[in-house]
């Protein structure tokens, strides 16, 4: 009933899971995305996506939200590496990512790296590159860094 007036529900509180950095542990929404982690650090994040028409818009293109996606992620990963140690994780707060090329397939490069790691914010900058090195996009994302449980 709440719904139908508009009103956002929500579900229980959920706690971060500190270990999720696999596809295996991802929901079905980064599965699909089909990003995967080559290099997981504390300041840069490295991994690559296979593009193909699943990823499209119905203009035959790669989707942004392809590229948004694969900004917050790698960006989450990394800046949630970097504050394990303190029990926390890092939860995405602004994500600006522009897109500079299309694409239709092929593999792509995520490349992630920590701009500011500070005691409660990180800043990271994404880059995503084609087969030939061109950039297609580039995000930066603000994260706040937040308690978190480890997995049990």
């Amino acid at each position: 009933m709440a719904a139908e007036q508009g009103t956002l529900t929500t579900g229980p509180a959920v706690t971060p899971n500190l270990e999720a950095v696999s596809l295996e542990n991802a929901g079905a929404f980064l599965r699909v995305a089909g990003l995967v982690f080559d290099e997981i650090t504390a300041t840069r994040v490295g991994g690559h996506m296979d593009l193909n028409p699943d990823h499209h818009t119905p203009w035959g293109i790669v989707h942004g939200g392809v590229y948004t996606t694969a900004v917050e992620s790698a960006a989450s990963v990394g800046a949630s590496t970097a504050v394990r140690d303190q029990g926390q994780v890092a939860v995405g707060l602004t994500n600006t990512t522009h897109f500079l090329r299309s694409a239709t397939q092929g593999r792509v490069s995520v490349q992630a790296t920590a701009l500011n790691q500070g005691r409660t914010q990180q800043l990271w900058r994404v880059d995503i590159t084609d087969e030939s090195g061109r950039l297609l996009a580039h995000g930066e994302v603000r994260l706040q860094n937040v308690a978190g449980q480890p997995s049990p």
